[in-house]
């Protein structure tokens, strides 16, 4: 396959792969750039995206087709995402992800760092305050120094709670207290992702 045609089936791939994850909902870059590879029946993996390049593409979409909309929609998200930090602020919550970063689309999820002695307290500060909660685990690179047992990034495996909203879903990671220090990285290229506290969110959706 000729460089010029790979790189414009590329480009396809990831404009489809972000009108899915802009409009459709879905939060998942590999499940993304696959899915839009087999609609266009292309099945080669050496032709998909990066996730940094679907990334751009998802700003681009927003730009054009949701230029009014969007801005809205990402006000309303981070409101919502300033509730939920304001009732956990003992937990030192931190906003991080799309809906921090300006990416997310009206259906995109909500991602909230929480910072606990144990994910037991939050788990028993939902139940008392009668919050539902759906509980699974995520694993997140941490840093770029090789692991000692495997070939990969050093990764941690934390505690994830998911909370159903009237504006869409807020998933709280729970980390150790320390690890606040750590910054986590992005899946899109590997860049430290970054975290917004109370404060700084506040301040943001003020001059938004």
């Amino acid at each position: 396959m000729a460089r010029e045609n790979q790189d414009h089936i590329r480009q396809m791939i990831a404009q489809q792969a972000a009108r899915m994850m802009a409009e459709d909902g879905i939060n998942d870059f590999a499940y993304a750039k696959k899915k839009a590879g087999k609609q266009l029946g292309i099945s080669e993996n050496s032709v998909l995206p990066t996730n940094a390049e679907i990334e751009e593409e998802i700003r681009l979409y927003h730009e054009i087709y949701n230029a009014d909309e969007q801005p809205l929609e990402l006000e309303k998200l981070r409101k919502a995402a300033l509730i939920t930090m304001q009732l956990f602020e003992r937990f030192n919550p931190h906003l991080t992800g799309s809906v921090l970063d300006g990416t997310a689309g009206k259906f995109a999820q909500t991602n909230i760092h929480l910072f606990a002695d144990s994910a037991k307290e939050v788990e028993m500060f939902l139940l008392n305050m009668l919050i539902p909660f759906e509980s699974s685990e995520k694993s997140y690179r941490l840093s770029d120094k090789p692991s000692k047992d495997k070939k990969d990034k050093v990764r941690k495996t934390v505690p994830v709670f998911t909370l159903e909203t009237e504006l869409g879903v807020q998933k709280l990671s729970v980390f150790d207290v320390d690890d606040l220090r750590v910054a986590t990285k992005k899946s899109s290229d590997g860049a430290n992702a970054e975290r917004m506290n109370i404060a700084e969110l506040k301040a943001l959706i003020s001059v938004f």
